[in-house]
């Protein structure tokens, strides 16, 4: 088979695969890519095909079978195998240190602001008017003295914080 034999192949194998593909469930450059693959492994035992053009028809209608074939059967995974979405023990593990740098750096803050954060962080959700009645201190002082406090907390973090992953 030359250079020449492929390149006038082409062409029709390309109108071929984009008119077999949508009904198959596939994307054309797959389909070519199948016959193409098929057409070395033939190279290899056979010989070229005595008929070129008429091969290449039949290759694409039956890799078009076989792709629809595969798609019936083929049943998606309720999860991805390589799915990391589920908590391991390395991301338990990390999001324990995390938590507890946060509260370490929570009680060196200064002022009512360990208490405060502390009472923000509670796992029994503390509203704010309960917060207020514990610290001692108006319903309307928890917002500014929040923010003093997180900015705080915030330069003291910022050498971690700048340690993380990059984003984007």
């Amino acid at each position: 088979m030359t250079h020449d034999m492929l390149t006038a192949l082409r062409p029709l194998l390309v109108a071929e695969a984009s008119a077999e593909a949508h009904a198959a469930g596939t994307e054309p450059g797959d389909l070519e890519q199948a016959v193409w693959l098929r057409l070395l492994e033939r190279l290899e035992v056979d010989g070229p095909p005595h008929d070129p053009q008429g091969w290449l028809r039949r290759a694409v209608r039956s890799e078009a079978r076989r792709t629809r074939r595969t798609i019936s059967i083929e049943r998606p995974y309720g999860l991805e195998p390589a799915d990391d979405s589920e908590r391991g023990p390395e991301h338990l593990a990390l999001a324990a240190a995390r938590r507890r740098a946060l509260r370490d750096a929570v009680r060196r803050l200064p002022g009512r602001c360990p208490r405060l954060l502390e009472a923000l962080l509670s796992p029994r959700d503390l509203t704010y008017r309960e917060i207020a009645g514990e610290l001692g201190i108006s319903q309307g002082s928890l917002g500014p003295e929040r923010s003093r406090c997180l900015g705080c907390l915030r330069r003291l973090l910022s050498p971690e914080v700048a340690a993380r992953e990059p984003r984007g």
